[in-house]
């Protein structure tokens, strides 16, 4: 089993190139099983997430195909898709195989699909998925661990989503641009993911209205055709890289990026004290506080502060003087990574959905362990201003997620280097 051996103490320093959003890949890839024609995607990151959604859309018989190692484009093509089940075994560590649902019983009227797995931050049921295709006419089983759900055609409606769902609104909307007659989705997920794939629907023939609001409208049409899309940049490796500059007091330029998919985290870095300008469109450039000062924070959905990147905030407010208040209000258990940086010798106290963090504290380099893919990019940030060696276990979470992080951080200056097995 890989890790990371981390030396801390350097600044980091150069120019660094952000990839394609997994979070927008992921669903767009799903939404290729609603034409029998190609679809051609751009800006894909090489993460194993991505990986596993290649693999399950070749089991069910599609078309996967990339022009380059490592894949930085998919042409995905369901022309035949004889096995119409996303099977456990392959989807046993990934949450968005569920994005196959809503797809595969539009256009084929029949879905199998297991029950996802995923990282361990709550219990992120998709009873809202099922609740929603109910209503667009899917007669749904969930037995033995799967999700079977059967339509002859789905049913135009009105629904209003009783929380906020993401991967929820992205499976839903999916659904509804092959279903008979309009659908509107009232307190939809107006993440820049959710945007992303609208954007490629519509491309592919879909009439959505709404775009980037919480109520969509969505015309339901008999067939969508072939597009050429790409992927959105990764707002969150884009603020894992803001953090990585401004924790060990280095500047970075950050390339292909999207700020205004960030406002939020750039404002609450700026109130740290971290200087932060936008350089052109897809351009940021990060240069260190003098003197981090604390701040607090409450995770919310888009545009709020993304609880995504609450565990990297916790990593640089143990460099910051004072108490940082940080609260989860998304996910019920998303405060593994404290642990193990109070290890490293950081002052958090968790109540319940809240945490304090006392700063600043010296982090000493310590075994730790990964517990989900966020909690590892705020042990690598903790690990590289730490002093002596820090060793993170499970980096297979990072991976998840992140493409190539330690060669980018080797890049602009890190000493990380991932150890295969128990070697040291």
């Amino acid at each position: 089993m890989d890790r990371f051996k981390i030396q801390g103490g350097r600044k980091l320093q150069g120019t660094v190139r952000i990839s394609g959003a997994k979070n927008a890949a992921l669903p767009a890839m799903a939404a290729a099983l609603l034409t029998a024609d190609t679809v051609t995607l751009q800006n894909i990151p090489h993460v194993r997430d991505i990986i596993t959604m290649a693999k399950l859309l070749a089991h069910m018989r599609c078309r996967v195909e990339s022009p380059d190692l490592p894949p930085s484009e998919f042409i995905i093509q369901a022309e035949t898709v004889s096995m119409r089940e996303a099977p456990y075994e392959l989807v046993k560590t990934m949450r968005a195989s569920v994005l196959t649902l809503g797809p595969l019983v539009a256009r084929f009227g029949y879905a199998r699909v297991s029950l996802p797995g995923g990282c361990a931050i709550g219990a992120r049921p998709i009873d809202l998925h099922i609740q929603a295709l109910e209503r667009l006419g899917a007669e749904i089983k969930v037995e033995h661990g799967y999700v079977e759900a059967r339509a002859k055609r789905l049913r135009g409606t009105t629904l209003r989503f009783p929380k906020i769902t993401v991967t929820g609104t992205e499976n839903i909307l999916t659904a509804a641009v092959l279903a008979d007659g309009e659908t509107i989705l009232e307190n939809a997920a107006m993440e820049p993911e959710v945007t992303d794939l609208a954007e490629l629907l519509i491309k592919m023939g879909a009439k959505i209205e709404g775009v980037g609001t919480s109520t969509l409208r969505v015309e339901g049409v008999d067939k969508l055709h072939g597009a050429t899309h790409a992927i959105i940049p990764d707002r969150i490796e884009t603020g894992t890289f803001l953090v990585a500059g401004a924790i060990t007091g280095g500047e970075l330029s950050l390339t292909d990026c999207e700020p205004a998919h960030l406002k939020a985290v750039i404002e609450k870095l700026r109130a740290c004290g971290v200087e932060i300008k936008c350089e052109g469109d897809h351009k940021l450039h990060v240069r260190a506080a003098k003197k981090l000062v604390a701040a607090d924070v409450t995770t919310e959905e888009y545009p709020g502060f993304a609880t995504d990147m609450q565990a990297q905030f916790m990593a640089l407010a143990t460099q910051a003087q004072g108490v940082s208040r940080v609260r989860e209000t998304i996910f019920e258990n998303r405060y593994m990574h404290a642990s193990e940086m109070v290890r490293m010798g950081a002052n958090i106290q968790i109540d319940g959905n809240e945490a304090a963090v006392t700063g600043p504290t010296p982090l000493s380099g310590a075994p730790v362990t990964a517990s989900d893919l966020r909690a590892s990019a705020g042990l690598v940030l903790a690990g590289l201003v730490a002093d002596n060696t820090t060793w993170i276990d499970r980096v297979y979470h990072i991976d998840r997620g992140y493409e190539m992080i330690e060669m980018k951080l080797q890049d602009v200056g890190a000493n990380i280097e991932r150890i295969s097995g128990r070697e040291e």
